[in-house]
């Protein structure tokens, strides 16, 4: 009985950490060394991503009846997760990265935003940008437009300037010559 009020408290930090999450990825970060995981760990920490060991058993404890249920398949070996209650792709994007200098560490699944993926499916959330690169490649595609806009405009009303003197010669030309019939 005292072993299971140990690990209470445990799946209760974890049953937190994952209240409201956007993304929960599972990582296996066997083979770093402690510069390594250091280096992930700052990384992610400034992104807002929390990353934490736990066993897989208290893992799969707290994951039973959510939306990260479907995790607990994946419960093999040296697991840690990362999880992000702001951004869904911010963790698989962070690790994805870190692994390329580090292929030691590898992502093995995850939920974002309620839907789970396998390694592939977070592989391929990892290359979806982030939230405010989205929004600057929108803004930079709408003020090249505007600007684009702005341009025609101002040509349009540079030669409308020079075309409307004429235009005006043009009327008075018409009418003085039904006069002259």
């Amino acid at each position: 009985m005292a072993k299971i009020e140990e690990k209470k408290p445990i799946v209760e930090e974890i049953s937190s950490a994952i209240d409201g999450a956007q993304s929960v990825i599972i990582v296996n970060y066997s083979g770093l060394n402690v510069a390594q995981d250091t280096e992930l760990r700052k990384t992610l920490r400034e992104n807002n991503v929390k990353y934490k060991v736990y066993k897989n058993r208290m893992l799969n404890i707290a994951f039973k009846g959510t939306d990260f249920e479907q995790l607990c398949n994946d419960l093999n070996g040296t697991n840690a997760i990362a999880v992000s209650k702001e951004d869904a792709t911010a963790p698989a994007r962070i690790i994805a990265q870190f692994a390329k200098k580090n292929p030691q560490v590898e992502l093995v699944s995850g939920v974002a935003e309620g839907k789970y993926y396998d390694k592939a499916g977070v592989e391929a959330l990892a290359a979806i940008p982030s939230r405010e690169e989205l929004l600057g490649r929108l803004l930079g595609s709408m003020q090249g437009t505007i600007a684009s806009f702005a341009r025609v405009i101002k040509a349009i009303a540079d030669q409308g300037g020079a075309a409307a003197p004429a235009a005006e010669e043009a009327p008075a030309a018409e009418a003085a010559a039904p006069a002259a019939e």
